[in-house]
């Protein structure tokens, strides 16, 4: 029986993305800048592109997290109903939630009903304090509100020592939970809900709208940006395939451009997550231990992905630790 390599063990508990991360935790460590981004606030909306009547995205930066782009790194967006809008994500920080709020209201009036927290990660939920003066429902898969728990301190700890303190606002947890699936009603408008097994993270939620047909995956679709594995490998591929037979003609990626054919938009995804499988596998077949695997495993799609350096070992490590006991 192999041993696992402990050396990750603390990289895989914190949820960390990628291994520029871990040099980021240290500097949270000891240092906090001593300016706050939040007394520099932009009250601009966002710039959101309709991808079909009456929903609305804005799509985020394909970069790290950093103090120029206030961790506006996710697509994020709303959809407008007849009498109410939901919020399909929140962003990463409260001014990425406070501009993303400020883009509502220059489309519509109408009531800010419900914020949807697609899961855990920080560049889609910290946003969520800049809804808190609407009231709104605040809609999660069941198991978000334990991911939360286990990593705010952590996530707040490292954001607020990039963008400064206070931009990250108070721990909000949703007060819908779905556990298998649901719907929430905007009026003339009915989004379906569906909690999915773990993934992408353990707290994978995504939304449909039968009127367009639009599929809002949020982080089980990657598109040009290379995924982040934080849940399992062999759940995602398997919750890829249910996603597939959605009846959708477009997908909303948690990364990437704002929508994409569907099913068609997800074959890249699919062979990323399949030659990881794959070649993991065949490296534990093989006797290699984690640091050989991580110089080796998905080197074939190097090209094919932006950042691709600062996660793809993140990846391996996942799905080594995963199949490793297989």
């Amino acid at each position: 029986m192999r041993r696992r390599n402990n050396r990750y063990a603390l990289v895989s508990a914190l949820g960390l993305y990628s291994r520029r991360d871990a040099l980021m935790m240290g500097l949270a460590a000891c240092t906090v800048p001593a300016w706050s981004a939040a007394a520099v606030q932009d009250p601009r909306p966002w710039v959101t592109e309709e991808v079909a009547p009456g929903i609305h995205i804005r799509r985020g930066v394909d970069e790290d997290l950093s103090a120029s782009n206030d961790d506006a790194i996710a697509n994020i967006g709303f959809v407008i109903g007849r009498e109410a809008v939901a919020v399909t994500d929140a962003g990463g920080s409260l001014n990425d939630g406070r501009r993303l709020r400020a883009s509502i209201r220059q489309a519509t009036e109408l009531p800010i009903r419900y914020v949807l927290m697609s899961h855990v990660h920080p560049d889609h939920v910290f946003g969520a304090g800049a809804f808190s003066a609407d009231q709104p429902v605040y809609v999660g898969h069941a198991g978000l509100p334990h991911a939360l728990a286990l990593r705010w301190e952590y996530y707040r700890a490292r954001t607020e020592a990039i963008l400064g303190k206070d931009t990250v606002g108070a721990l909000v947890l949703p007060t819908m939970l779905v556990h298998d699936r649901a719907q929430i009603d905007l009026g003339g408008r009915a989004l379906e809900l569906t909690a999915h097994g773990i993934a992408h993270t353990d707290s994978d939620l995504t939304a449909f709208d039968p009127h367009t047909g639009t599929l809002i995956a949020s982080d089980l679709l990657f598109v040009r940006r290379v995924p982040s594995l934080d849940g399992s490998l062999k759940g995602w591929l398997r919750e890829l395939a249910l996603l597939k037979s959605v009846a959708a003609k477009r997908a909303v990626p948690g990364h990437g451009p704002t929508s994409v054919d569907w099913p068609r938009g997800c074959h890249d995804l699919e062979r990323y997550l399949g030659a990881l499988l794959r070649e993991t596998r065949a490296a534990i077949a093989k006797g290699q231990d984690i640091d050989a695997a991580v110089k080796t495993v998905g080197q074939s799609e190097r090209g094919r992905w932006a950042l691709f350096d600062d996660y793809n070992g993140h990846n391996v490590i996942q799905a080594f630790k995963e199949l490793e006991w297989e």
